[in-house]
């Protein structure tokens, strides 16, 4: 089992060796690597058996730093980065030559935030350089939430998990990227609902539009199954679809009330989409390793943190090509 612990100079060692680690952010835990060096960030997608054209996110420590990875700033960038940055917006801007094609899988974009946690903002104030991050877990399962998540899932893959608490958001950042038209001088489209309500962004830049069709994803978490468990899940009406499993022992995770199921996960019995994002990882994860045999889920409020929630429930429930190891 990999170590965890709290030295954040231990962490900044290993990373400056060309290692990875598992890092704490207010959204979920990350997979580390310096993003500058090709060869550690091989060692990503190894470690979580990623596929190589899903690209990755960069993590900065301060504001200007964000000039080291991208050559230019679309309109609204700055604004967006003064209302949210640090915390989980990602923005896909154009990439600057020094980042390898490996963190952006040939695309001449990059995504990159400034993450709101202390104790990863302290480890890249140590760091020359800032770090390719995905979610610290294998590919395409539930995201990492706590230090054991890392653990239990990567084990002895990752040499260090740094400890920085339960995540406060829960969620994966937001994600939007400047997308330019034939007739049009551009706009901001939204790649993936997260951790940054879409009302609140569209608050500071105004309209924010739907991604155009991607045969590749132009950015991380856009692939159609995503954040899986190993059991079935199904979204939708609750209480019908225990109907049709009558007999099985069903796991529910509803947002407010308790359905009776044979394991149940309310999130938020007060009504407060933050809390609930807060434990979805977490129940997800919780009735994937219990004795359920199917897993059942409500749609959540479409708006604010509820749009993220339904995003990851849908692509939970995706129909995935092949198992999982």
């Amino acid at each position: 089992m990999a170590r965890i612990g709290s030295d954040i100079q231990r962490a900044a060692a290993l990373l400056a060796e060309g290692a990875v680690v598992a890092i704490p952010t207010e959204t979920v835990y990350g997979l580390a690597a310096n993003a500058f060096d090709p060869d550690a960030v091989l060692k990503i997608f190894q470690a979580k058996e990623r596929p190589a054209f899903d690209p990755l996110i960069v993590h900065i420590g301060h504001r200007d730093q964000v000039h080291q990875v991208a050559r230019a700033l679309p309109p609204g960038a700055e604004a967006m980065m003064d209302a949210f940055w640090p915390g989980p917006l990602t923005l896909v801007l154009p990439k600057r030559p020094e980042v390898p094609d490996i963190v952006t899988s040939g695309l001449d974009t990059v995504g990159v935030r400034m993450p709101a946690h202390p104790v990863a903002l302290d480890l890249l104030a140590r760091l020359p350089f800032p770090l390719a991050a995905p979610s610290a877990n294998p590919f395409g399962y539930v995201s990492p939430t706590t230090a054991a998540h890392v653990a239990a899932q990567l084990g002895e893959r990752v040499p260090y998990i740094l400890d920085g608490g339960p995540c406060t958001v829960g969620v994966e950042s937001t994600i939007l990227g400047w997308e330019v038209d034939a007739d049009t001088s551009g706009r901001w489209c939204l790649y993936r609902p997260g951790g940054v309500a879409l009302e609140a962004i569209e608050a500071v830049i105004g309209t924010v539009a739907p991604a155009s069709a991607q045969v590749l994803p132009a950015a991380p978490g856009m692939l159609e199954s995503h954040y899986a468990p190993r059991k079935p899940v199904l979204v939708g009406d609750v209480p019908g679809l225990m109907q049709q499993h009558i007999g099985r022992r069903v796991g529910v995770i509803s947002f407010t009330q308790d359905h009776g199921a044979h394991r149940n996960a309310v999130l938020a019995p007060n009504g407060d989409l933050s809390q609930a994002a807060r434990g979805l990882f977490a129940a997800l994860r919780e009735l994937d390793t219990s004795d359920v045999d199917v897993i059942l889920a409500e749609v959540f409020p479409d708006e604010g943190l509820g749009r993220a929630i339904n995003d990851r429930l849908r692509r939970a429930g995706a129909k995935r090509s092949r198992p999982r190891a």
